[in-house]
Order: C-alpha cells, then sequence, then structure tokens
C-alpha cells in the first residue's frame, strides 16, 4: 500500500512539473522584443497545447519586431506582454490608431479593450469644422475632406455625415496622437477564445483531481479487504484456539479416565 501511494504522489508531482514547464516555456522573436508563453506562440511553431489561431505572432525579421495579425485590420506591432495583468500594448505601424480604432473589430476574438471604452462616431467632413470646437484626425483626413470624431448626441453638420459609430477608448485629440496610445487588449473575457484557454488552464486540475479520486477508491478497496482478510484471520485463530481448548479438556478427560482404571485394577488384585 506504502508503494502505491508512493507512486501516486511521484506520477502528481511529474505531471505538474510537466505543465508548469509548458506553460513557463518562452520564446521571443529576436532580443528586446516581448517574450512569448502561452497563450500566445509564434507562427509556425505549433505549441505542445494545440494553439489557437487567434493568439498567433509574427516575427518580422525586416523590422525586428514581434507582430500579431486582426483580419480586421491588418498587422500591429506588439510592443510589450504583460502576463499577469493579461494586458497586450500595441503599436500601429502606419502611426495611425484612429484608423485602427475605426476598423478593428474584436467581436469575433478573445481580446477587448484594456481601457473603458464609449462611443464615438467618426465624422467625414467636406469643409473644415471649426478648430476650437473640433480636433481633425490628420492621418484620417486629405484636402478636400476632413475626419473628426465627435460624441453620437452631437447634431451632425450639414457637410457632414458619420462614417460610423464605435465604442473606443479616447476621442482624438493632437495631445494623445502617437501610434500606441489606446492600443492596449486583454484578452479571455470573451468568446471562444476564453473558453478553449480556460479550458485548457482547467485540464490539468482535473487530471489531478481524476487521479487523486481513483488513488482514493483504490486504497479504501484495499483497506477493505485488508480489514476482510485481518477478520478471516481473527476468525481462524479463534477456531483453531476452540479446538485445542477442546481438544486438551478430551485429553485431560482421557487421562483422569486411564488413571482411574489403574487404580481399580490395583484394588482388584489386593
Amino acid at each position: 500500500m506504502h508503494a502505491f501511494t508512493f507512486f501516486i504522489l511521484f506520477f502528481t508531482s511529474i505531471f505538474l512539473e510537466t505543465q508548469a514547464s509548458k506553460e513557463n516555456c518562452a520564446t521571443m522573436c529576436t532580443h528586446g522584443t516581448p517574450h512569448i508563453q502561452f497563450p500566445f506562440h509564434v507562427r509556425g511553431q505549433q505549441p505542445d497545447h494545440g494553439g489557437d489561431p487567434i493568439y498567433e505572432l509574427d516575427c518580422n525579421n525586416t523590422t525586428k519586431t514581434t507582430t500579431i495579425h486582426f483580419p480586421s485590420y491588418g498587422d500591429l506591432v506588439v510592443k510589450s506582454i504583460s502576463y499577469d495583468m493579461k494586458r497586450l500594448d500595441l503599436l500601429d505601424p502606419k502611426s495611425c490608431v484612429h484608423e485602427v480604432f475605426l476598423n478593428l473589430n474584436l467581436s469575433l476574438t478573445p481580446f477587448q479593450y484594456y481601457y473603458v471604452v464609449r462611443e464615438y462616431s467618426y465624422l467625414n467632413c467636406s469643409v473644415r469644422l471649426p478648430p476650437s470646437f473640433f480636433s481633425e484626425i490628420p492621418c484620417l483626413s486629405g484636402s478636400d475632406y476632413h475626419v473628426y470624431t465627435v460624441p453620437p448626441s452631437l447634431a451632425v453638420p450639414n457637410s457632414c455625415k458619420v462614417v460610423k459609430t464605435v465604442p473606443i477608448p479616447f476621442g482624438y485629440s493632437p495631445y494623445l496622437s502617437d501610434n500606441s496610445f489606446g492600443l492596449g487588449l486583454t484578452w479571455g473575457s470573451v468568446g471562444d477564445g476564453q473558453e478553449e484557454t480556460e479550458s485548457f488552464t482547467m485540464a490539468p486540475v482535473k487530471v489531478i483531481c481524476i487521479i487523486l479520486i481513483f488513488a482514493a477508491a483504490v486504497l479504501r478497496k484495499l483497506k477493505r479487504q485488508q480489514h476482510f482478510i485481518e477478520g478471516e484471520d481473527r476468525v481462524r485463530v479463534e477456531k483453531l484456539s476452540g479446538d485445542y481448548k477442546l481438544l486438551k479438556v478430551e485429553t485431560c478427560c482421557n487421562s483422569d479416565l486411564k488413571q482411574g482404571n489403574s487404580q481399580g485394577e490395583t484394588v482388584l488384585d489386593i
């Protein structure tokens, strides 16, 4: 029984160490780029757990960057990944964050914006609006059209039309116009990606529980068998003890009877 218990504990410890090594195994595209580990993986380097294509990252050897592809927009550069906070910070290689906000569709992915979002309407205007009230988005505007972000409740000027209303972290501001501000995503909160991630994360726990339940059942059965054998041995010993006592009594009685007969024969001879 002790050997069986040792085997179960040894197997469980090996299993846990293996799972930990899989999850903690990290790589990177090149020096200075983010570490890549579960749930992310480099395209073409299929991990042991299978890997969801949405978590695939690419190594761009030309720009020495790590990128992630979104079908609704294209490639974005991975600036950093915080696995504890589940935060993915991205850079737009086109340096137009609001083009990303306008086109990026996260509804079919396990990602969502890290920051709290609110709805903004993108306006395309044929005439430039007063700059004291509206901030034009340079990377989306041209010489004969001008693009702005405004609250949906604002009355649309006659020279403008609504392109799209979308929930985004920030409206455009010239003071927040770099290629990364607001491009923070988190993962594992919505969609099928979360279910797959949770399923993989819970798999080791389920296996360990099954092992422990099986071990407990086997140990219980062995304990019952041991009690049964001990009970049979006890009955056998008691039976042998009773037979021995009975045999001892019969032997004593036979001995006394023989002695009495011997004394009777002696008296008759006299």
